[in-house]
This record gives C-alpha cells, structure tokens and sequence, in this order.
C-alpha cells in the first residue's frame, strides 16, 4: 500500500474570520466580507469594493520581530501557520531537517514596491528603508515562520498566481513523497490591495464594479456576475506522512488523496474557452488518487465570478464528470478572491465539509445562467454526507490545480 499522505492542522485568516472556526462558521452561516476599500483611497477607482481583512491583529501569534518587519500577507501566513501547528502539535515535535515550509503567493510584496516607489520618488534624500526588500520578497514569509519554529527542511515558494496555494500542496506532497521530508507547513496567502493593482485590474474588466451593493457584488455562476472582489488572506495546512504523524500522536482531520497541475498554452489571462487544461488537471488529480468522477462528493470550483472563467470552468467540470456532476460550490461569494491564499482556505473548506457534513453555499445566485446548469448550492449551506471533496484553482497564464482529500481510515481499513 502506498503511504498515505495526512493533513494534521489547519489554519486560517480570511475576511470572514481570523481562525478556522470562525471562517467555517461564517462560511456557512453566508456571511460576506464584501465592503467598501478602507486601506487606502480608491475614491477615484472604478472598482472600489474588496474583501479585506479588517481589525487583524496577529501579535499574539508570532514574535516582536515579525510583527515589526514582515509585511502585511506575511503576517496573515504566520499567523494561519500558528493555528495549524498549534493544532497539529508539531512545534517542538519533529526532527528540524525533516520539516519544511511550501508557500503559495501571486503577488508576494507587491503593496510594498508600490508603496516604497512612491516613497523614493517623493523623497528628497532618495533613501529608503533597509527593510524594505524583505518586505516584499515572496520567501521571506517561509523564512520567517521557519526562523521561529526551527524548521530546516526543504523550503519552496511559489508564484503561479491564483493556483499558487494548490500548488503548494502538491509541491510539499511530492517533496514528502521523494523522501525528502516527514512534514511540511504548507502555506498560501496574499494582500493586494493598492491602487495600481486595483486600476490594472478593473481596466481589464476583471473586477466587479457594484460598489453601491458590496456584498452582493461577488456572484460566481449567476447570470449577471461582472467580475470578481478582491480578497486577502492566509490559509496553512500541516501535511505528513500517516506514520509520522501517527508516531507523535497527532490528529488526522483528513488524506490527500491527490493532486494535478497543468497549462492551458491559451492566452496569458483568458482560460482556454473550452476548459481543456482544466479538465485535464481535475483527471490528473482522479488518476493520482485512483478513483473515478463518481467517486467525489463534493468540489469547491475555482468560481470567481467572471463571465469568461466560470463559463470554461463549468465546460470542464462537464467534461470530466458529464451528467454525474456532484454538488459543487464557490466560496468566493463570501471571501471575495483570495489569489495565492484561496487554494489553502478553500482546501480548508472541503475538510470542513467532510469532518460536519455540511456544504458551504454559493452566495448571491439569483438569476441562474443557462450555461451554468448545475447543482450549485445556492444561497443556503446543505447538510451533506461528504467522503471525498475536490477543490480547483485556476489561475492567470493558464495556470490550473486541482487538489483531492477525503476522510481518514485508520490504515489497512
């Protein structure tokens, strides 16, 4: 028998909540984290609404020096990070070389550049922080949580935008797989929100603009969506092998069952209008997991809540699945888009459904769209026995992930 991959700890801070519970509690209680932008003035921006993460406060989390030099998304990832050891009881439990850090992120430090540019061209010294490139480096989130915990491990960063926190974890369960580590924190997260970012993306009509009605803005499958909210966020999972994590006597809350990640070869924005690469990622991750499409109870879709990419992801879901498509949801209604983070929180979210039997709804889906014929779990969170969840991450450059976990048997059952 192959050697199961297991999932010890999760962690989470999100719009709708700064811990596990509290975001699966909203989660499925459909609340939104939808309002106007408070970190800086978009008064003059067509987009002017985001899901941001308001009063965080993650000093009780990590050390002095963390909160004093580690940008914004680093925060939130040591912080989501804490949780996860703290339930998995890795700290202080594991041989340090045989524990390492995987992080996901789109766009790293980029509110730092943004911020430090202006800065410099507004400065009369032309001098700026020493501070400042640690701050925006994508590793130094991994750094930091590994400076503290004393993991000495394989440590990897990732960038492959909105995918960026599924492909983390099928980076750390490859790397567990070869042998090269026991357990690896696996973290995504992202925080965004500047105006060049926001400007950028709203001129290229990926953004909703309801800025009068926030909280309904975000509306993944529903026939009048006008793009997607910007979210922020951290999500962070504790991956191990079973005999690791049986040996320190750790909670199991589920397997990694499997993984895929490919390349549409499309377009350096739009999905490949067919779904083609995001078919095949979802295949990928069934053949890895050996199991059919009727084997999945539930899949967390990508769902963004643009016209072009719910469209290709639904051709996909159909082509992998044809008339046996199980009930599927996008959380993205409530969160907004997490980017590099929604791949982990989303993750998160199918465990959640499997360990309570209850499915997170698709918040805002009113007008359906003929396209989007499928059960999606609308408004209302349903009580669901859940075995076996899929969650898909799609992302800019064709970039797709697709990530499998069920519930956990006790080895050999």
């Amino acid at each position: 028998m192959r050697e199961r991959l297991v999932i010890t700890g999760m962690g989470a801070v999100t719009p709708i909540g700064a811990c596990v519970r509290e975001y699966w509690q909203n989660l499925i209680d459909g609340k939104s984290g939808v309002h106007e932008i408070t970190h800086f003035d978009a008064s003059a921006l067509p987009a002017r609404i985001a899901a941001e993460v308001r009063q965080f406060d993650g000093s009780p989390h990590m050390p002095r020096t963390v909160t004093r030099s580690a940008a914004p998304f680093m925060q939130f990832a040591f912080t989501a990070a804490s949780e996860a050891i703290s339930q998995a009881r890795l700290a202080g439990n594991f041989a340090p070389e045989r524990a390492g850090v995987c992080m996901g992120t789109a766009l790293a430090g980029v509110t730092e550049i943004t911020d430090k540019a202006e800065e410099y061209l507004n400065s009369a010294s032309g001098k700026i922080s020493p501070h400042f490139l640690p701050r925006a480096i994508g590793n130094m989130a991994a750094a930091h949580l590994a400076i503290a915990y004393g993991f000495t491990g394989p440590g990897f960063t990732l960038s492959t935008a909105c995918s960026a926190g599924g492909d983390a974890i099928m980076a750390a369960a490859m790397l567990i797989k070869s042998g090269e580590a026991d357990a690896i924190v696996v973290m995504g997260a992202e925080s965004i929100l500047c105006a060049p970012v926001v400007s950028s993306l709203a001129q290229a009509k990926a953004l909703s603009r309801r800025n009068d009605d926030p909280k309904s803005a975000s509306r993944p499958f529903d026939a009048d969506r006008d793009g997607f909210v910007i979210g922020e966020g951290a999500g962070a999972i504790v991956l191990e092998t079973f005999d690791h994590a049986q040996k320190r006597g750790a909670p199991i809350f589920a397997d990694l069952a499997g993984w895929g990640n490919s390349m549409d070869a499309w377009h350096i924005t739009a999905p490949e209008p067919d779904g083609k690469g995001a078919a095949r990622c979802m295949e990928l991750a069934l053949a890895r997991a050996g199991m059919r499409p009727c084997d999945i109870d539930y899949i967390n879709a990508h769902g963004t809540s643009t016209q072009l990419g719910d469209h290709a992801e639904v051709l996909a879901l159909k082509k992998v699945f044809g008339d046996r498509l199980p009930p599927v949801s996008s959380t993205k209604g409530a969160t907004g888009h997490l980017m590099g983070a929604g791949g982990i929180t989303e993750i998160i979210a199918c465990i959640m459904a499997i360990q309570e039997g209850i499915i997170p709804p698709t918040l805002n889906f009113h007008n359906p769209d003929p396209g989007c014929d499928f059960d999606c779990v609308p408004n209302k969170a349903r009580k669901c026995h859940v075995d076996t969840a899929m969650s898909n991450s799609l992302g800019f450059g064709g970039q797709n992930s697709s990530i499998i976990v069920t519930r956990h048997l006790a080895q050999g059952a």
